[in-house]
């Protein structure tokens, strides 16, 4: 694939085929996206040689629209590999069945804890980029904690003209607001309750085009809600959506990510869509940019990968998304260009305590259909013209939990915590219960050894009233009432690369 054709891949990476009558339609939404003299000379090479020519169509996105409106009550017990499944085994990936896939857990080179302080010290790869419906007949309890999917992603393009009205009503953000390649952590919301459907991730691309990514743990849950709420758009002809299946998707975490992921890029060859050379330190934590790559052994072969500056660890580092048949070459050259002392695969273990150091979430047990943003801690998505103006799903009840009883509101009933828990660590559904008494006021919904700060942490939740730091409560860890201290999170401070002020904690 030449770089004319990588760019406009860029823009359609699911189609079967853009036929000629399309040509001009990929040529305006390109300049539209990508204004400058340059990028339309080669949006306008790349559709008239996209015209005629027709690109595979990925199994999985034939499997998916074959089956999504097909029932989801039998379980596949069959295991499935992701694209770098051999990857995982050449490099001694503990692979475990879970969900119907096989995932590494950890790697011959680390045990859980030592990966976890590798990617803390220097810099880690994980494959996030699998899909994911948890088959607990496949696990067991220990299995289960350790290879809950905190990583795994479903990859989604949005566009067209009613495409930003959609998403201002499905979540509380402000999406008129969004600058062209940057991004915001959002939720879907349900209608009337403001229940959380999924968290998620929006990128603008374009003036009418985004990039949100779900948690594939939600997949059929997700695509049955977006099609319901285009279905319900007051245009529903006006939005395109599609499921980049078979697209890659990797998270490269750690203090050394930007020198790793600058060396490989320049060794490549790679541009932004402009032709100037790589520069990934002017792009900040929420920002992303498309760059064209050469082909690791050929310098004819190119294609389009998106890097954004996040991830899920609270550290530095950037998640790319990759173009299916590259999915494999391009994470092999990633580890051989920087080489195992700086650079070592990560699995769901270490994925599992970095997220929960860092204070993070992962739905279906820190969020939930019946949990509000601000029930959880996430009232910093809705952001301020949405306070005022609401709009959105669920706004009714969200906008009067923000607003304390004394100011009109209600407040909301429980609050998402922070916890140190003394003794054995407290496991999701472990009670937290009063110091004095044996009132039930809460409980645990995540919880594991802290390998960085040596304690047994958690997060969970509480009555509203007993969420303030430093608060004093017993756990109930396997029948044993064990101390627990609120505490404010992240439990280990993020290192994120930030505009305002340089690497900060988030």
């Amino acid at each position: 694939m030449n770089k004319a054709s990588a760019i406009c891949r860029v823009l359609h990476p699911a189609r079967t085929q853009l036929a000629p009558s399309r040509s001009s339609r990929c040529f305006n939404t390109f300049r539209h996206a990508f204004p400058s003299a340059r990028s339309s000379q080669l949006a306008a090479a790349a559709c008239a040689s996209q015209s005629t020519q027709s690109l595979t169509l990925p199994s999985r996105r034939r499997q998916l629209l074959q089956s999504r409106h097909a029932s989801t009550g039998a379980v596949d017990h069959t295991i499935k590999h992701t694209g770098l499944y051999d990857l995982h085994i050449k490099h001694g990936g503990k692979m475990v069945p879970f969900g119907g896939f096989s995932m590494p857990v950890q790697y011959s080179d680390l045990g859980v804890g030592e990966s976890h302080a590798w990617t803390r010290e220097k810099a880690s790869l994980f494959d996030v980029g699998h899909m994911y419906v948890l088959d607990k007949s496949q696990t067991t309890d220990e299995t289960e904690r350790i290879t809950k999917p905190p990583t795994t992603r479903v990859q989604h393009r949005l566009s067209g003209p009613a495409a930003s009205l959609l998403l201002e009503k499905i979540t509380p953000s402000s999406i008129t607001a969004l600058p062209n390649y940057h991004s915001t952590l959002s939720c879907l919301l349900h209608p009337s309750t403001g229940g959380i459907v999924d968290d998620t991730v929006i990128t603008r691309l374009g003036p009418d085009t985004f990039y949100l990514v779900t948690n594939a743990a939600c997949r059929e849950k997700d695509a049955a809600y977006i099609e319901e709420q285009i279905a319900a758009s007051d245009h529903p002809s006006h939005i395109d959506w599609q499921v980049l299946d078979g697209w890659g998707l990797i998270a490269l975490q750690g203090p050394l990510s930007e020198q790793i992921l600058q060396d490989a890029l320049l060794a490549i060859k790679a541009t932004d869509l402009e032709g100037s050379e790589v520069d990934l330190h002017g792009i900040y934590f929420g920002q992303c940019k498309h760059f064209i790559v050469d082909h690791p052994s050929s310098s004819t072969d190119s294609a389009p990968i998106m890097v954004t500056r996040g991830g899920y660890t609270g550290e530095d580092g950037f998640e790319i998304s990759i173009p299916p048949d590259w999915t494999r070459t391009f994470t092999q050259f990633l580890l051989d260009n920087a080489g195992p002392e700086k650079l070592r695969l990560a699995g769901l273990g270490a994925r599992d305590s970095l997220r929960l150091e860092a204070g993070m979430c992962l739905y279906g047990h820190d969020l939930n259909d019946d949990t509000t943003p601000v029930e959880a801690g996430l009232s910093w998505v809705i952001h301020k013209d949405r306070r005022t103006g609401g709009g959105f799903h669920g706004d009714g009840v969200i906008l009067r939990q923000l607003r304390p009883v004394k100011d009109g509101g209600t407040g909301p009933p429980r609050r998402r915590i922070g916890l140190i828990v003394e003794g054995a660590p407290a496991r999701e559904g472990a009670k937290i219960m009063a110091t004095h008494g044996e009132e039930e006021i809460g409980q645990v919904t995540s919880g594991c050894p802290s390998p960085t700060l040596g304690k047994n942490i958690a997060m969970g939740y509480v009555t509203n009233g007993m969420h303030k730091a430093g608060t004093e409560v017993t756990v109930l860890v396997r029948g044993k009432k064990r101390k627990g201290v609120v505490t404010k999170m992240p439990f280990v401070a993020s290192k994120y690369w930030k505009q305002a002020a340089g690497t900060a904690p988030g």
